[in-house]
């Protein structure tokens, strides 16, 4: 993908696009995750080795994470708010309460994917005493503070460690100066995996949206900058899923909301999403009229857990930005 600053997304919204759609789009999404609860069962045989991580722990942990931080981004009391919480007890359910993730730990002691998958429960106020015993003496040796990882790996798990509220073993800045985006690289040089190094490095800071103030003002100012042209170039190609992480960030980020960006992005990710709220990860989407299931699960669970992710956000950001403006108008009235 090739971007100049002055390039955006295609088209020109009118103000407030996106808030009309919005609404329809996440509940279409938590609809469609909340009817498709059995793709994200583990199997009886899930810690057994000839069992496919990516397929059984991944989808669970991912509905955990996005589940607690769209619950995290809905006003209390609302279908969304209810329905993500109920989404994060059943994924809870599957690991027995924690105790699967213990004997995960105990088999991988310094692999840091149950360490992540728990964090995302732990931030949610679930907890498990084993688990937790156990990964304290783990994560305070040499050994677990020299794993070896790509940088915006390492910073997840130092966002990690503090959700499970361990010391972190490195220092977030200086993990951060080591990303791709950390390092404002040349905008041209976005492609598919420098993409998801980027949205992800920006998960892990603000703690999957919770706190945009982490993310440093020259950082700020370059995604501003940059993300219209990238999210233009997903759009061009189809690439849903990156186009949905992409709108996520948008809505992490300290300060108002980009709203040109989130006007002229939403409606079209909004045409992609099936009536039965899913949304592919990539290429032509789906004929509406056609009935059934549109795409196989693991094609477009993630996409549509994204989806459902940075529309809570965006939701939220808009909500920031209107109250900001009001409480303005008000002091100089």
């Amino acid at each position: 993908m090739t971007a100049t600053a002055t390039q955006g997304p295609r088209g020109h919204a009118a103000p407030g696009a996106a808030l009309a759609v919005l609404p329809r789009v996440l509940a279409g999404a938590l609809d469609w995750t909340d009817a498709h609860r059995a793709g994200f069962a583990l199997p009886v045989d899930v810690l057994e080795p000839h069992v496919q991580v990516n397929a059984t722990l991944k989808p669970l942990g991912e509905l955990a994470q996005l589940g607690s931080a769209i619950r995290r981004s809905t006003p209390a009391g609302s279908p969304e708010h209810s329905r993500a919480g109920e989404l994060v007890a059943y994924a809870w359910e599957q690991t027995d309460a924690g105790g699967l993730l213990l004997e995960l730990l105990r088999g991988e002691p310094f692999a840091a994917y149950p360490y992540e998958i728990y964090a995302a429960f732990a931030g949610h106020g679930l907890r498990h005493e084993g688990f937790e015993r156990l990964a304290g003496t783990l994560t305070a040796t040499r050994g677990w503070a020299h794993t070896e990882q790509q940088a915006n790996r390492q910073l997840g798990l130092v966002n990690s460690e503090r959700r499970v509220g361990a010391p972190p073993h490195a220092d977030a800045g200086a993990v951060l100066a080591r990303t791709w985006l950390g390092g404002l690289s040349e905008p041209w040089t976005f492609e598919g995996p420098s993409g998801y190094a980027l949205t992800h490095t920006v998960f892990h800071l603000t703690d999957w949206g919770r706190a945009p103030d982490r993310v440093p003002e020259e950082t700020d100012a370059y995604l501003r900058t940059w993300l219209p042209p990238w999210a233009d170039g997903c759009l061009e190609s189809r690439q849903w899923d990156l186009t949905g992480e992409l709108l996520a960030v948008a809505a992490s980020l300290p300060g108002p909301a980009p709203l040109p960006l989130l006007d002229a992005v939403w409606p079209v990710l909004a045409d992609a999403q099936h009536p039965s709220g899913c949304v592919p990860e990539t290429g032509p989407p789906a004929d509406g009229a056609a009935g059934g299931d549109p795409y196989p699960f693991i094609d477009c669970y993630h996409s549509t857990l994204v989806t459902a992710f940075a529309a809570a956000l965006s939701l939220r950001s808009l909500r920031r930005t209107d109250e900001a403006a009001s409480g303005r108008e008000r002091r100089t009235a």
